[in-house]
């Protein structure tokens, strides 16, 4: 993955030469594996030349300057194993010293994690063989010092080892209601919203901070110098309202971040699903987001800003997170973190206890279709295509059109600065402005610019450029004038052909009921609107034609915030479906979205979350902590994800009279969410 290595200056020098003068990495050699289950081990290494374990003065001992194998079993160092990937390690002397090869190929202990301190372990006939995973070297012995070698190990067992930190769970004791029912339903509740891997978006710089880092937490949460002062701390004032001076503290501290409004900084890191999952989450459905406007507005990015490529590399990531992930458990397929790519595989891995993550796509060009000025860009081929390579990804979702307008049909507005904001980005990306018109009923969200004075002020003290004209829209409900496109229509046709989920939220009011009604007509349920960013007539007429509705996660009761509660949109959304229809309920997250997170509840001290509690699931946790810090969703809301296990239960703990089919829709909503993704794939035209 991209790692970000914070090593001495020196250290930082040697891997900036390294990099340009080593060859590349080598991997097991004939008749070797890699070795997989070596995380968390302690063990003496002892060399052996031949197979045999001749010698008794073979151990690796720690010397006045690096490592030697001149030690026997009594003064041999016990060294700590640290999985950063499948067959690869961080390796940890007893005080903490952690292993890396230095330019002349010895064997060091340094202060910090780099990309000379990763090791690639491989077993063979002779034993273990250690490779710099950078160069490729083997390391071994030579006139009795650690360094490059052709030479196999033995790991005897030990004791004293240095314990590398790793963020925990804060679980008390494991949950005693079952992860799958005993006719056969899954039994908990489902994020249907979640951008677990979107630091790997919008240019790769864009989002402070990772899910994982094979340095640990350390690296994987440390701040970064242009979200402290620069770019990204300017992008975080303008998105979030945070203050541009507020400073970047991450790791160990997290004095300033993450909070529930720092939208640029990562706020899944993947202990904190983990212990989601401990409490009950069942289904995380996983959303691939790109926006090419804000990637190339940005000054800084590692990565195409082509969207169809910002999605391959949070693909390719995410099958990475599941990969470190179960480097952590064992080996391959022995994580808790299980990537599904059909409705079968969610079942058995829930069978198995484990977390499904499924894959979806949010983004406003998806296969480059953007319009400009009315004048599709892509193709039906093109579109054929792209769905192919989506699904052999695993992707399961689609959401058609997302903040701007497209080749398929018309945005919902955001409101608003921020929608002005998002105007301007579509002006960037189709050539032209939102267009509108009064409507009544089901509507898009007003416009801040209702007058040709308005349009002007903002013309003159905003600095833009003469002849710029801004748009003005009526006063009241609106609606985009916008709809499905004959191209839209084709993609929802190929969509249901193939099984897949139509997110129907972001679209227009005008383009939904378009693609409801060809839905409809087909007789097809695989549609979904699951954060609150579809009107509640919309949501009302998915949930009768057997789709899925989730509310965006606010908090448990905001009464007086300037958002809506949780409870509030629930019951609202149950109502608009009329009785017994909206039977499964889930939340959606949007983590790492550029959305703020739930806000601890504004009566919060008088009526507190106690610790420890006991999630839905049984289980009960007390407070997780991060280094040095303490969360507490009292005081600090959903500032990270591993406190949604704190906010949903809370909100059923508020529900007062309606806590008990509250729990019961959201312990059904991953089965309710599977089962429509079934009937879709069963579905004949």
């Amino acid at each position: 993955m991209r790692t970000r290595s914070r090593g001495a200056a020196a250290l930082a020098i040697i891997t900036l030469l390294a990099l340009v003068l080593a060859p590349l990495p080598a991997g097991a050699a004939a008749g070797e594996t890699a070795a997989t289950d070596l995380d968390g081990g302690c063990y003496k290494l002892r060399v052996t030349t031949t197979g045999t374990t001749a010698g008794s003065s073979n151990y690796v001992e720690k010397a006045s300057v690096g490592y030697g194998t001149r030690g026997s079993a009594t003064t041999a160092e016990p060294i700590a194993f640290e999985a950063t990937q499948l067959g690869r390690y961080r390796l940890y002397d007893r005080t903490g010293g952690i292993l890396y090869q230095s330019m002349l190929s010895y064997v060091w202990a340094g202060t910090s994690y780099g990309d000379r301190a990763d090791w690639t372990i491989a077993q063979g006939p002779a034993g273990y063989r250690i490779r710099g995973t950078l160069t490729g070297d083997l390391i071994g012995s030579v006139s009795g010092n650690l360094t490059t070698s052709d030479a196999s190990f033995t790991l005897a067992p030990a004791t004293g080892c240095y314990q590398p930190y790793e963020i925990g769970t804060g679980l008390v004791s494991a949950g005693t209601a079952p992860a799958v029912n005993s006719d056969g339903t899954l039994n908990g509740f489902i994020d249907a919203h979640a951008h677990a891997v979107a630091s790997a978006g919008f240019g790769g710089n864009f989002i402070c901070g990772e899910p994982f880092a094979a340095g640990g937490p350390q690296v994987a949460l440390a701040g970064c110098p242009s979200h402290a002062a620069g770019a990204g701390a300017l992008f975080e004032a303008i998105i979030g309202g945070t203050d541009l001076f507020g400073g970047d503290a991450g790791w160990p501290t997290f004095t300033d971040w993450p909070t529930t409004k720092s939208m640029l900084h990562e706020q899944s890191y993947y202990t904190g699903i983990q212990r989601a999952w401990q409490s009950g989450l069942r289904v995380f459905n996983t959303l691939l987001v790109a926006n090419r406007v804000i990637c190339e507005l940005y000054p800084s990015r590692i990565t195409s800003c082509n969207e169809m490529d910002q999605i391959r590399a949070q693909a390719a990531l995410l099958y990475e997170m599941q990969d470190y992930i179960d480097a952590q458990n064992g080996g391959p397929g022995k994580g808790w973190f299980r990537i599904a790519k059909t409705p079968e595989q969610v079942r058995a891995i829930a069978a198995q206890g484990k977390l499904a993550v499924t894959i979806g796509v949010e983004n406003s060009e998806l296969f480059g279709c953007r319009e400009i000025n009315g004048a599709a860009q892509c193709t039906e081929a093109g579109i054929d295509a792209g769905l192919a390579e989506l699904q052999s990804i695993g992707v399961s979702g689609v959401y058609p059109v997302h903040k701007f307008d497209n080749a398929f049909g018309g945005t919902r507005f955001d409101s608003g600065l921020t929608g002005a904001a998002l105007n301007v980005g579509n002006l960037l990306s189709t050539g032209h402005w939102w267009t509108a018109t009064s409507c009544d009923g089901a509507s898009d969200n007003e416009q801040p610019i209702t007058s040709d004075a308005l349009a002007e002020l903002l013309t003159s003290v905003t600095g833009l450029p003469p002849g710029t004209v801004l748009p003005v829209y009526p006063t009241g409900k609106i609606c985009n004038t916008r709809g499905l496109t004959t191209l839209g229509a084709y993609l929802v046709n190929r969509l249901m052909d193939r099984g897949m989920i139509i997110h129907i939220d972001h679209m227009g009011v005008k383009t939904a009921k378009a693609v409801l009604d060809l839905t409809e007509q087909a007789g097809y349920q695989g549609v979904a609107a699951v954060h609150n960013w579809s009107d509640r007539s919309i949501n009302a007429r998915i949930a009768k034609d057997g789709g899925f509705v989730a509310g965006y996660a606010y908090s448990a009761s905001d009464a007086g915030n300037t958002l809506p509660d949780f409870l509030t949109e629930w019951r609202a959304n149950r109502a608009a479906a009329g009785p017994s229809v909206l039977t499964s309920y889930g939340y959606g997250s949007d983590v790492n979205g550029l959305a703020e997170q739930p806000g601890a509840r504004l009566d919060a001290a008088a009526k507190p979350l106690v610790y420890p509690f006991t999630a839905p699931n049984g289980a009960v946790f007390g407070k997780q902590v991060f280094g040095q810090r303490t969360w507490d969703l009292n005081t600090d809301g959903v500032a990270q994800y591993g406190l949604y296990a704190d906010w949903i239960t809370d909100v059923l703990r508020y529900a007062g009279s309606d806590s008990a089919e509250l729990k019961r829709e959201f312990m059904s909503g991953a089965e309710a969410y599977v089962r429509m993704w079934e009937k879709s794939i069963a579905w004949q035209r």
